[in-house]
């Protein structure tokens, strides 16, 4: 199907009968490196109703985000820039609009949230400074009406005591509420089109639920129209009332949300459909041996307050937890945020004290010093959820990979250091030739891919995976799980999986723990835990997993 094509049909779909509010013609984005110009979106044309829900979808670097971003005019110019196409708001071409201009669009009439909160709110500013300043730009608000128009936006969120909460910092909230801050700066001055950049992509499948649900209510209180960037297909079948989706900058298909799930027609909408991460974890052998265990871990975080700093009382992050791990094995935890998941994942790698026996390989080793411990780096490996942080973007993906190559096995010499790079590269799914590009330069699943290359280069025995498929775009992480079972199943490899995606913990795992509050609040197989859990607790979080229904157009949600 050409992109004439594609256009045509979507403006007869039932659809397009709306009035239309946003209207993409023919878009073209490039971006220059040096003498170098890469076309990263290809005459693409997309058009949203008003009061309609449009999903964008595809996999990461398919032209999405930077499609959206071209709407508001916030790429980086002038690398960026825009060779055709145009951007229709209301008749009026945006690629073509002053800066004045697009100042008094940005923010007021089309507002967007980000994928990442936490890098998009400014850390030394206040939520009521950040939300503020919104309205302080666009409505000349004085500061009484600012501060009662804030309140009445975090309540409207669903902020509790959103009176108590003006003076937090960011890092003072969890990533449910922070998402929920994002959500009232995008909406303080009620615009006619919400861009949501993978809005729900770092959260907890109960926080998603309840910030979908949220999403959903907004959009039938205020009538505002919403541009849906996502690599959640379950999302987009619940969300949205058409689909575009995008591959290489082009779209290669589009439709109603129905048509396109119940009859696709380009074969890459049907690998998106179908590419669901599948199969269930393998057994370790019944005479594997034991590579981890704890007994009664605990790890708390003392409070203390007056003059003399005394401790008043504790943060139970993690409170009496065992568990045992076989070589070949993939315990999974699972739980909200907050739970003690990868406060339980540091304390086993020895990153943060804690207080009971851990024992690797036989051997204990929670009493063991920072210098003992070296020599069991390289066995025990950690790959982190966000790889925007844990990337150096001063260093080269070579030089990012090596590093732990350099101070583990310093006999390597520079050519067998970038032999195993490569071959760590290749084995994520990389270009092996990219080893001397900088994480910039990659897409964010790109980017995770390069994390896991780093922690699988070192050829560990035990692996922890914090989040490791949050960024990924679904079929990405089919890809992972699989690449995941591979190595496992060649080393012997021991995961501790990390996850609020309990369909990714569901396809890899072969035990599960669900933890709530520091405690494990059931344990089993992950066959048992998934058919018939015994806990309310557990039973909510596979709810809002995998029955989650949001009405389009209303605001109910289960």
């Amino acid at each position: 199907m050409t992109q004439a094509e594609t256009k045509d049909t979507t403006k007869a779909a039932p659809g397009g009968a709306r009035e239309t509010l946003i209207d993409v013609r023919g878009l073209k984005v490039a971006f220059r490196s040096g003498r170098t110009e890469t076309l990263a979106v290809k005459g693409a044309s997309f058009h949203i109703g008003k009061g309609e829900t449009v999903a964008l979808v595809g996999e990461s670097g398919s032209g999405k985000s930077v499609s959206a971003l071209s709407i508001m005019r916030l790429l980086p110019y002038p690398a960026a820039s825009h060779p055709g196409g145009e951007v229709l708001f209301e008749g009026r071409d945006l690629l073509k609009a002053s800066e004045k201009e697009m100042q008094k669009v940005r923010g007021n009439r089309i507002s967007i949230i980000f994928q990442e909160p936490m890098t998009s709110l400014n850390p030394l500013h206040s939520i009521e400074k950040q939300v503020g300043e919104v309205l302080r730009v666009h409505r000349g608000l004085d500061e009484k009406l600012v501060r009662e128009r804030v309140v009445e936006l975090l309540r409207k969120v669903g902020i509790r005591d959103p009176e108590t909460r003006l003076g937090d910092y960011p890092h003072q909230l969890s990533g449910g509420q922070r998402q929920r801050v994002m959500i009232a700066m995008a909406l303080a001055n009620e615009p006619d089109l919400l861009i949501a950049d993978e809005p729900t992509t770092a959260l907890d499948v109960t926080i998603q639920a309840q910030i979908l649900e949220l999403l959903a209510e907004l959009k039938a209180e205020l009538g505002l129209s919403m541009l849906l960037i996502t690599h959640d297909l379950g999302i987009v079948r619940r969300m949205a009332d058409r689909v575009y989706v995008m591959r290489h900058g082009e779209i290669v298909e589009a439709g109603t949300t129905e048509t396109i799930f119940s009859d696709p027609k380009h074969p890459y909408t049907r690998h998106l459909i179908e590419s669901e991460p599948k199969g269930r974890a393998s057994p370790a052998p019944a005479h594997a041996p034991t590579l981890v265990a704890t007994d009664n871990l605990k790890v708390w975080f003392p409070i203390k307050r007056g003059l003399m700093r005394r401790t008043v009382d504790y943060i139970k992050a993690v409170d009496g937890v065992s568990l045992r791990l076989r070589e070949g094995d993939t315990l999974g935890v699972v739980g909200e945020s907050g739970s003690g998941k990868t406060t339980l994942g540091l304390a086993i790698l020895r990153l943060i004290s804690s207080e009971g026996p851990i024992v690797y390989c036989g051997r204990p080793i929670d009493g063991l010093n920072s210098k003992e411990m070296r020599p069991l780096r390289k066995e025990m490996q950690i790959v982190f959820q966000d790889p925007y942080g844990s990337l150096s973007p001063r260093l080269s993906i070579s030089q990012i990979i090596e590093e732990g190559l350099q101070i583990l096995t310093p006999d390597l010499t520079y050519e067998q250091r970038r032999e195993r790079v490569r071959h760590a590269l290749k084995e994520v799914g990389l270009d092996p030739e990219s080893l001397d590009r900088y994480p910039h330069e990659f897409s964010g699943g790109q980017r995770q891919r390069i994390a896991i290359a780093r922690a699988m280069v070192l050829e560990p025995k035990f692996i922890m995976l914090d989040e490791p498929t949050s960024a990924l775009d679904q079929s990405v992480q089919a890809q992972i799980v699989d690449l995941l079972r591979d190595l496992q199943r060649k080393r012997s490899l021991g995961y501790l999986f990390i996850s609020h995606d309990l369909k990714v913990v569901r396809a890899l795992c072969n035990e599960v723990i669900v933890m709530r509050n520091g405690k494990v609040v059931e344990t089993g197989t992950a066959e048992e835990i998934f058919t018939s859990p015994k806990e309310d607790y557990t039973k909510a979080l596979l709810a809002a997993a995998f029955d989650l229904k949001v009405v389009k157009r209303g605001a109910t949600a289960v």
